[in-house]
């Protein structure tokens, strides 16, 4: 299966000033989707500026044309379902049904920056559940929902801006309650490996994804899906594979993901701390080899 989106990962730290640039040029240099972060606190942010995912992203939609703009992914720790669909269907109307909304299971550090938990990662994939179906029950017009953990009644407003469609629903898994819930209700499913990937070296990073699309496929077929109706995306860069430290190695990259199923290769931007400071003319040549 041939790549048919690749993006890149722009964080939002430091001064939009800065951010738009970046934006600009992802657009410039052909990036498929700007995705940015959805934390509230990260490690690689530590004395800098990390900025609101969804207002970022509606500035984003105002200095490009192109390009799409997701989430990657917003944070089921600290978002409700009903605020959710409302901040996601308004990037949605402003970008003309450009966002691309990446939800995942959250950061337990968001948590504690959230509200002082500390919930297990059990309740933590109950709460998930919850945002992905109640996200789901309010986009489609529900005035209440009932789930395990989260609730909603009395809404009087429409789900959606008048003949806006709900943006595409990206949803990060990678165990198997998680590729479940994905293999359900997912435009596309992500991953990057999962917290343990981080210290693999390259051959166990990528057996590991082999395994999880797998996994995937099996989810797939429990749910009664075509595993190939669902769109499948990699992030790769915040482990030790690093494909932007050279155009062989994003060429190498992207051949392996390709080769595992994956239609989607994300990858962090030149000014992402996570992204080690690549030089950005390896973007530009591997995009250019790549189109």
């Amino acid at each position: 299966m041939a790549l048919s989106r690749i993006s890149v990962v722009i964080p939002p730290m430091g001064p939009w000033r800065d951010q738009a640039e970046w934006y600009r040029w992802a657009e410039d240099i052909g990036y498929d989707v700007a995705y940015t972060y959805d934390h509230l606190t990260h490690r690689t942010a530590v004395d800098l500026w990390l900025g609101e995912a969804f207002t970022t992203l509606t500035a984003a939609a105002a200095s490009t044309r192109r390009i799409r703009l997701g989430t990657l992914v917003a944070s089921a720790v600290f978002r409700r379902p009903v605020a959710l669909a409302r901040v996601a269907m308004t990037v949605q109307d402003i970008s003309a049904g450009r966002l691309v909304l990446g939800l995942g299971l959250g950061a337990p550090d968001c948590e504690v920056a959230d509200r002082g938990a500390h919930s297990s990662m059990r309740a933590m994939a109950d709460r998930f559940t919850d945002v992905v179906h109640g996200y789901l029950a309010a986009i489609g017009g529900a005035t209440e929902w009932q789930g395990a953990t989260l609730s909603y009644s009395g809404l009087q407003s429409t789900a959606a801006p008048e003949g806006v469609a709900p943006p595409e629903l990206l949803l990060a898994a990678h165990g198997p309650r998680a590729l479940s819930l994905a293999a359900q209700y997912a435009d596309t499913w992500n991953t990057y490996g999962g917290p343990g990937s981080t210290q693999l070296d390259e051959d166990e990073y990528w057996t590991l994804l082999a395994a999880q699309a797998a996994g995937f496929d099996e989810q797939c077929t429990k749910a009664g899906r075509d595993p190939a109706a669902v769109r499948r995306s990699v992030l790769l860069g915040f482990g030790r594979v690093r494909p932007t430290s050279s155009v062989s190695g994003f060429m190498d990259a992207a051949s392996r993901a390709e080769e595992l199923g994956f239609d989607e290769l994300v990858v962090y931007a030149p000014a992402s701390s996570a992204g080690l400071g690549s030089d950005p003319s390896v973007h530009e040549r591997a995009l250019a080899r790549l189109r």
